[in-house]
Order: C-alpha cells, then structure tokens, then sequence
C-alpha cells in the first residue's frame, strides 16, 4: 500500500475557513496521494509563525505576512478571504469622545496584530494612534469595553456583535478602501510552501477548492465542525460570518481578486510598512 503523505494546514478557527476547508481536512473530497491535516490557530500566531520560518506547509496569511514570505510561500488561488461589505471596522463605546480616524492620534488603540491585513488598511487610511496596542482578535472588544483601551479594531464576527458590547462604528475601513480602489479589500489567502512542485501545488489547491465548493453545495456538511470551534457564537452570526467572508473569490480569486492583492502590496511598500519582494503568486498561474 502507498503512504499518504501527511500535510499540515493551518487555518483559523472562525466560521468561514472551517466551513470552508472542512472537507479539505476530512477526506470529504479528492486528494490523491495526499491528505491535509488541520492545524487551528489565530490568524496573526499563523502569521508570525509563517515570518519567523515556522509556517505549516500550507496556511492562511493575511496580506503584510504574505509580503515578508512571498519568496517561500505562493498564493493559491481557492481559498482566500476577499470581498465587498467585509472589511475591519474601528469601533469605541458609545461614549466616546472619539468622532472620526483623525482621533485616533490621541488614542490608545487596540489592534488584531502587526502582520494582519486590517492593521495595514487602518494604518493606509487613518493617522498613527498614540498607541497601538496588539492583542487577539477576540480580546479587543473586551479591553475597549473595559476602557483598557480607547478604540479598537475588529474582524470576524465583530463585525456583527459590536452593538451588543456597548459600542459604535468609528469607521468601516473596507468600505473606505472600496472607495478608492474601486475593488474588493483582500483580507486573506491561503498559500502553500515554494518547496512543492508545480505538480503539488496544483492539486493541494484543486483539493481546497472542491473543499469551498462542497461547503457551498451542501452547507450542512460541516456545520458540526463549525459549530464545535464557535461554541460562544450563535448560529445566526455563524451564518452571517460564512455569508460574507466565503464567496465567489473563495472558490477563485480571479483577475480582479489578484489585482486587490498586488494593489494592497503595492500601497503597503509604498507607505514603508512592507518591504520590497518577488510576486507572490506561482510563475503561469
């Protein structure tokens, strides 16, 4: 009998990339010769895994990580998180003096992480805050609620349950970067090691897009996986969430969805928050 080969892929737990790649992960569909094994973890710990030369052989990045690693790592094209209507929100309480971005500049300002794409975007649309303070993604409404912080950056599910906190929108930075770019804000890809050949490369991506289509065919498939890693989440943000983060530019990113990517890096370098490098995406493809 042939050996599998065992291949790790790192995601992370929230509801778009286990509906996603469930099926990817669970021999729901085709990959010959191959299996990918999940490995679930908060996106900035996947990035910074990624940076510091620790990344798993397949995994999710946001952009800025994408930058540092593009000369170790190719842009699949299923897979990735992109779209209109998706992008981070900067939020306070609701009584807070804070009114626009510009006020930010006297703030203390609690963010998702230093790689994350939503960091990139606040910091290319708003000023510097007097104090960005990193912390994990589900961490941030609490510290903004508790006054740890003045205002905060959310992704996820926040987007759909700030309210319940006691909190306003300040701004919606994917709706602010839709309008001068006229395109969808990129927010994350999956990408896979340089180290496997084209051959490979192919099929761990044909893999994770049957996977997204799969989901999207017959949602009902992995709810359970779903629902065993949002357990603090009620079903309705759960669909809300894959609603709007798994889409057309999940099954494939497409001319306009590789165009979003190379503008974000191109602004990123120009800005000086991301250091100069190759194309992430394999030669041909």
């Amino acid at each position: 009998m042939t050996a599998v080969r065992q291949i790790k892929f790192g995601f992370s737990p929230c509801p778009n990339d286990t509906f996603a790649f469930w099926g990817a992960c669970h021999g729901a569909v085709s990959s010959p010769g191959f299996a990918l094994m999940p490995a679930l973890e908060d996106i900035e710990a996947l990035n910074e895994r990624a940076v510091q030369g620790r990344g798993w052989p397949v995994t999710k990045l946001s952009v800025p990580a994408l930058a540092r690693v593009a000369d170790r790592y190719a842009v699949l094209r299923s897979g990735a998180a992109l779209g209109f209507g998706c992008g981070p929100l900067v939020v306070c309480r609701d009584d807070s003096p804070l009114r626009t971005l510009g006020d930010l500049a006297s703030a203390r300002v609690a963010i998702p992480g230093l790689h994350t794409t939503a960091f990139l975007v606040l910091s290319s649309l708003g000023p510097k805050a007097r104090e960005w303070v990193p912390m994990r993604f589900d961490q941030i409404m609490p510290a903004v609620a508790g006054g740890v912080c003045d205002a905060g950056l959310v992704i996820h599910e926040g987007r759909f349950t700030y309210e319940a906190h006691g909190m306003r929108e300040l701004a919606d930075l994917g709706a602010l970067w839709e309008q001068e770019t006229g395109g969808p804000l990129p927010l994350g890809v999956i990408a896979a090691s340089r180290r496997f050949d084209k051959a490979m490369m192919v099929a761990i991506e044909k893999t994770v897009r049957a996977s997204v289509e799969l989901a999207r065919r017959q949602p009902h498939l992995p709810r359970d996986f779903v629902r065993a890693h949002a357990q603090e989440m009620s079903d309705d943000v759960c669909n809300q969430h894959i609603a709007l983060y798994v889409n057309d530019f999940t099954v494939d990113l497409g001319p306009r969805g590789r165009q979003a990517i190379e503008t974000m890096l191109m602004r990123g370098r120009v800005l000086g928050m991301l250091p100069p490098g190759p194309s992430p995406f394999r030669e041909g493809a």
